[in-house]
């Protein structure tokens, strides 16, 4: 069974990040993750960079995958917004 942090791992060795969070059971997970990879693209586009950061893990490993994907300007307003 993968756990959480793998799957951070697997997604921080595959992409530039600058947050990684992720939580699950081992076989569905949510993630927050901020890149300045998604400047310019769509939510379909950032999702696929992702997926592709992932490989045959999303196959093998990891059933299903939710994700807030968020630039670091997002991130910044986000945690402004929260007071943090």
């Amino acid at each position: 069974m993968v756990a959480p942090e793998h799957v951070a791992k697997y997604i921080r060795e595959g992409m530039p990040c600058e947050h990684v969070h992720v939580e699950g059971d081992g076989a569905h997970f949510e993630a927050v993750i901020v890149s300045a990879e998604f400047r310019g693209r769509n939510r379909v586009q950032q999702h696929q960079v992702v997926y592709r950061a992932l490989g045959d893990r999303m196959r093998e490993e990891i059933h299903a995958l939710s994700m807030q994907t968020l630039t670091p300007e997002q991130w910044a307003e986000r945690q402004a917004a929260r007071g943090g």
